[in-house]
């Protein structure tokens, strides 16, 4: 990529965009141009194809029978798989996460072949859903503050042994397994189960796609006053609940 310009695809925002997801992308677009990067944003409908050569790909949630045309079409595809050998920067939110894995549940109850992107694999939960907001430490390695969101989910995802848990969370149930873990990573792609849109409550998240894609060791500051006033208003809202 040139070094002052950015690609960026939002996948299938007709299939995966439940609980204002869509807006990962707005922030990761107004974040990289307010450090005068210029984006190239491409919103890929589900009868598009996914191109193979963007340096960052977004992808949301969505309800059960979306979620299985989007895996199909995917994997038929294989743009996305292509990025990944590429190297492109992959962050995927609740059915998008599950894509990524190995398998899922699909509104058929039956196991859905997944992208294979990430060492997970994710069934349902038998407890009943798991709604509510999310206060969770990310993994360290990552060196970013703690993670906020919202999750609304009855999926439960079990991490393989190559993939890292993207955060343990305080409160919440994350991943849904019992064990403390939400989402996972390894290299490049990320899965997480928070809606929020979640890179508008953690904006630090957006600035490490950025990074990634850039590889660059820092960015330029930016005025984060309003992202840190919703941030703070729902750690202290979600906090006092709990």
């Amino acid at each position: 990529m040139n070094d002052d310009s950015l690609r960026l695809v939002w996948v299938y925002p007709d299939l995966l965009s439940t609980y204002g997801d869509q807006g990962n992308a707005l922030v990761v677009e107004r974040r990289a141009r307010q450090r005068g990067y210029d984006v190239t944003r491409v919103d890929v409908r589900s009868d598009q194809p996914v191109p193979a050569s963007a340096d960052i790909y977004l992808i949301g949630g969505g309800e059960d029978r979306p979620q299985r045309l989007a895996a199909e079409r995917l994997r038929r595809d294989g743009g996305l798989n292509r990025a990944a050998a590429n190297g492109a920067i992959i962050f995927s939110v609740c059915a998008g996460y599950q894509i990524l894995g190995h398998e899922f549940i699909n509104d058929l109850d039956r196991q859905e072949p997944g992208l294979g992107l990430l060492d997970v694999t994710s069934g349902r939960g038998q407890a009943g859903r798991c709604v509510g907001d999310v206060l969770a430490d990310i993994d360290p390695q990552l060196g970013l503050p703690q993670l906020t969101g919202f999750e609304n989910h009855q999926g439960v995802t079990h991490l393989g042994p190559t993939a890292k848990p993207l955060a343990r969370v305080r409160f919440g149930h994350g991943n849904g397994t019992g064990d403390g873990t939400e989402g996972a990573w390894n290299g490049n792609v990320f899965g997480t189960y928070m809606h929020g849109p979640v890179l508008a409550r953690n904006p630090q998240i957006a600035d490490l796609l950025i990074r990634l894609a850039l590889e660059s060791a820092g960015l330029a500051p930016v005025d984060d006053r309003w992202y840190e006033a919703l941030r703070n208003e729902r750690i202290a809202a979600a906090s006092a609940a709990h």
